[in-house]
């Protein structure tokens, strides 16, 4: 690898090609639409995609341009940059990643830059899928690598959480879990009911397989001898800045809670309030991307560079600063879908909220789910709730758990880079200001997740205004017919059933 002299980080992808795998995801396509707006003399972008039942490669990048995150670029003249995207068809998931001969020597010719970001975030799916995915998906990507001419930097898109065994982590690779030989040993002769048995025991400390086989892919990277770096993200929500504030695409994380408490149907989240949560906007972890591709070429050395693209240590949110202004973010642009009055309110453990969910979630979920039978609706809700609750034994430990990510790499990345490059590449998020960035998120779910644009917002409005009568009138309703049950069962005055109030208030509230 020869060096270049110094750069800008823009300067840097001048002349350049990438092959990015993951480019249709939520991170990929953020950093697709950064990269071809501030770059704007990248050569192109290789995209690994696999067909998708009756879609080829070639119609699934025609959809992949449509997205309406390359508005910014169709307004200007920038819209031609989009042909610099070119469709590869192939999966990590296949050796040799599926790709022709065709193909494979287009990449090793004409790339520079490698960045992997392709993943499966699934904690539900088996230790076979995810070693697979994760571990071999990494080292057929490095294999591909090595092949290539004149590779200047390759990039891993880790997770800060593959050491989640540890509540306070540094940025470098902690010692592999397990003996990566045995673990592909067991995978390959193991069957898949032998291999859920012994998953268990192989994951130790790991709350997962996906923690797991990215642990162990961490140390592919750091044993390929390639010019390369790995970035350790923490929970990725929605844009702080670009392409627009509060941009998504994602229903992970608190986007998914806040697009159901939206439609008025998720008005409980198991949250400990009182604890740091590890979000980071996706435009950060894009641009902390393309700045440590940068660094690895300006820097030089085979050395593998750790860099947690984090919040806890540089801007650590608690849910408790926005618990009194989140209900009012969401009642202040509602949903012409949502059905009824927003109220999200916190839970501390996962049994207060599973036992408040039953009354507060499941019950009306039932009755609504009836009516959109009989009306000829789809009835969702209650299997929507039930796959939250069934989700929630996988999640406790992110839920209720706090880590503290040190980062220092990350902030030594940010500090060197020129005023010009940390105008366009940004990473300091000192200046993140939480209560407006809920904001931002919530109308970017309004936009993004729900397609409601602002257009309709009066008319949602108007019907808010409805379901809040509709949602005072049944609170009234209720509180009087448990306030008559009450007098008819202990036989007493209406004076006398008044030093219950508090408790049916309490009830009341709980609505």
């Amino acid at each position: 690898m020869t060096l270049e002299k110094k750069t800008s980080v823009k300067e840097f992808y001048n002349g350049k090609s990438i092959f990015l795998t993951g480019g249709t995801g939520f991170l990929g396509i953020n950093l697709i639409e950064k990269l071809l707006r501030v770059c704007p003399n990248l050569e192109n972008i290789y995209l690994l995609m696999r067909s998708k039942k009756d879609k080829q490669v070639n119609d699934r990048l025609d959809e992949l341009k449509r997205n309406a995150i390359f508005y910014r670029l169709k307004k200007t003249d920038k819209a031609d940059y989009l042909k610099k995207l070119i469709a590869v068809a192939g999966d990590v998931n296949e050796e040799n990643l599926g790709l022709s001969e065709k193909d494979r020597k287009t990449i090793t010719d004409n790339v520079q830059i490698v960045i992997h970001s392709a993943a499966t975030l699934d904690f539900e799916a088996s230790l076979k899928s995810n070693i697979n995915i994760n571990l071999l998906g990494t080292r057929r990507v490095i294999q591909l690598c090595h092949e290539i001419k004149n590779l200047k930097a390759f990039i891993h898109v880790s997770s800060a959480y593959v050491n989640s065994m540890l509540s306070d982590v540094d940025e470098k690779i902690y010692p592999a879990p397990a003996d990566v030989k045995e673990v592909l040993k067991m995978v390959e002769e193991l069957s898949d009911k032998e291999l859920e048995e012994k998953t268990p025991k192989i994951l130790g400390d790991h709350p997962n397989s996906y923690t797991f086989s990215k642990h162990l892919a961490e140390h592919e990277v750091a044993n390929s001898s390639l010019p390369s770096a790995i970035v350790r993200p923490s929970m990725i929500v929605g844009s702080w800045k670009e392409p627009e504030p509060g941009w998504t695409i994602s229903k992970n994380g608190p986007t998914g809670f806040i697009m159901g408490a939206s439609m008025g149907v998720v008005r409980r989240l198991p949250i400990a309030k009182h604890l740091i949560y590890d979000y980071i906007p996706v435009d950060v972890v894009s641009n902390t991307i393309a700045t440590a591709a940068y660094a690895v070429n300006r820097d030089g050395g085979t050395d593998v560079k750790v860099y947690h693209c984090t919040s806890s240590t540089t801007n650590p949110f608690k849910w408790v600063s926005i618990e009194s202004k989140i209900t009012t973010y969401l009642r202040n642009f509602p949903l012409m879908k949502a059905v009824w009055y927003p109220n999200l309110k916190f839970c501390n453990s996962i049994f207060f909220f599973k036992l408040s969910a039953f009354f507060i979630h499941i019950i009306p979920a039932l009755l609504l789910d009836t009516i959109s039978r009989f009306t000829g609706k789809r009835p969702m809700l209650l299997r929507m709730h039930r796959n939250i609750n069934n989700s929630l034994g996988r999640l406790e430990k992110f839920i209720f758990t706090e880590w503290k990510f040190n980062n220092p790499n990350y902030m030594n990345l940010s500090n060197s880079l020129t005023k010009e490059d940390e105008e366009d590449f940004y990473l300091n998020i000192k200046t993140l200001v939480w209560d407006d960035y809920f904001l931002d998120l919530v109308i970017g779910c309004r936009k993004y997740l729900s397609k409601e644009p602002s257009e309709t917002i009066d008319k949602a409005r108007s019907k808010q205004k409805k379901l809040q009568m509709i949602h005072v009138t049944f609170q009234v309703l209720l509180f009087g017919l448990i306030w008559w049950l009450l007098k008819v069962t202990f036989n007493a005055t209406w004076i006398k059933i008044g030093i219950v109030l508090p408790f049916i208030y309490f009830l009341f509230d709980m609505i």
